[in-house]
């Protein structure tokens, strides 16, 4: 009995380290420009274009980062990978504090292209099918998701206090260059975070074994394989499309500043709000998708963003904040719901989890392309279209995503169905 619970504890503070780890790293590159976007703007004082390319060079890296990320996951322990992707991330972050300038933004937004999915990706989405087992890969993946999702809601809020604080009890004459250092303190802050996280993934989680070693020589093999599953090309394409849609979530903040008329402290508080539903609604997935089916789920959801976005498009709910902010809302159940779990679909296609590093890398090379054309596109549309007008276009982007989507998934919950009746 006491074994058993040892193991349990053992088994939830791994799952806990993958989750902080999971989510950490994304923070300096992705969650702290999401809840500042209108700050961070200025600071550099670039458009949503430029941003959008520094989003995008990171994509162009990460594209081959998770291709071969996969057969390193198989062949390497989990925890070596993940911490020194999380100590390499948080000197990215040390180097623009010391350095904040266009080109070093450049430099460092390609550099993490490498440290946040090469070393890491394919070994948490790994490690996390291994903990779910074969009967709660929903609970797995929303776990992972919403966990991370709670964790970049937590930091994103402490964040958003420590900058409004600061920046708000200077004068107005000094607020440009206030609003640089307080930028700067959330940055120390963020940095120093992902590298203490990185200490405690070397501490929690196994050291591995050596089987990975003797595996890894069949998966470049495993790999072409894979390639010829109908299944890895659906859900390939059900992860760009709902990337685009996560991807649409950076114009949250930047919404709530131009077209509901919030200030920079406000708009940051709308970001974070949005954040804050992330783990509610990931965590409420992997119920259902153990519930029901995980493709049956995610049919639902990209039905939902799909009616929604074009709702927001349609400028039918833009004579009431109240109706712009429910319908944005909805529209995240359906963006983060399928976040949640969208690689639990690799059980019910029947992927070996032996193969699960290979075919994780294998879909994200093609699934996370949006990293590389969505960023610049939304900052075209928002420079070209001011105001309401652009965010519209924006979201028109996202119902047509979401259409593609929803004929993708319900293609796989078919396949799924004749994989179930073959076993």
């Amino acid at each position: 009995m006491m074994n058993s619970s040892k193991h349990s504890s053992r088994k939830f503070f791994i799952l806990l380290t993958l989750i902080l780890a999971g989510e950490v790293i994304f923070f300096l590159p992705f969650v702290i420009p999401r809840i500042f976007r209108p700050t961070l703007l200025q600071v550099y004082n670039i458009t949503n274009f430029e941003l959008g390319t520094y989003f995008s060079l990171h994509g162009v890296v990460a594209m081959f980062a998770y291709f071969f990320g996969g057969p390193l996951a198989d062949r390497f322990s989990a925890r070596l990978l993940i911490a020194l992707a999380l100590w390499l991330t948080s000197f990215g972050g040390f180097l623009l504090v010391f350095f904040p300038y266009r080109i070093a933004l450049t430099c460092v937004y390609a550099y993490w292209g490498l440290t946040t999915i090469l070393m890491l990706w394919a070994a948490m989405i790994k490690a996390t099918r291994e903990w779910g087992g074969s009967d709660a890969q929903g609970k797995a993946f929303g776990y992972l998701e919403g966990g991370r999702g709670f964790s970049a809601a937590m930091v994103g809020t402490i964040a958003l206090l420590v900058f409004g604080n600061i920046f708000s009890s200077v004068a107005i004459g000094d607020k440009q260059t206030q609003r640089v250092d307080s930028y700067q303190v959330v940055l120390i802050v963020t940095s120093f975070v992902t590298f203490f996280v990185g200490i405690l993934v070397w501490s929690v989680l196994p050291e591995g074994n050596r089987e990975n070693k003797i595996q890894s020589r069949l998966t470049w093999k495993t790999i072409f394989k894979l390639i010829k599953l109908p299944s890895i090309w659906l859900q390939a394409i059900i992860i760009v499309c709902a990337y685009v849609g996560y991807k649409i979530t950076d114009d949250y903040s930047l919404y709530a500043n131009q077209v509901l008329g919030y200030d920079e402290i406000k708009s940051a508080a709308f970001g974070s709000f949005a954040l804050w539903l992330r783990p509610i609604f990931a965590l409420l997935s992997g119920f259902l998708a153990d519930k029901f089916k995980s493709s049956q789920v995610i049919v639902c959801y990209f039905l939902t963003i799909a009616t929604c976005s074009l709702l927001v498009y349609a400028g039918q709910i833009n004579q009431s904040n109240f109706a712009i902010i429910f319908v944005l809302g909805i529209n995240l159940m359906g963006i983060y719901g399928i976040r949640g779990i969208y690689f639990s679909i690799m059980n019910i296609t029947g992927i070996p989890i032996n193969d699960t590093g290979s075919a994780v890398g294998l879909m994200s090379f093609i699934g996370f392309t949006p990293e590389i054309f969505m960023s610049p596109l939304m900052g075209y549309i928002l420079d070209s279209h001011p105001g309401i007008e652009g965010h519209q276009i924006v979201f028109l982007v996202l119902s047509l995503f979401a259409c593609f989507g929803l004929v993708a998934s319900v293609a796989l919950h078919r396949l799924a169905l004749r994989f179930e009746l073959k076993i």
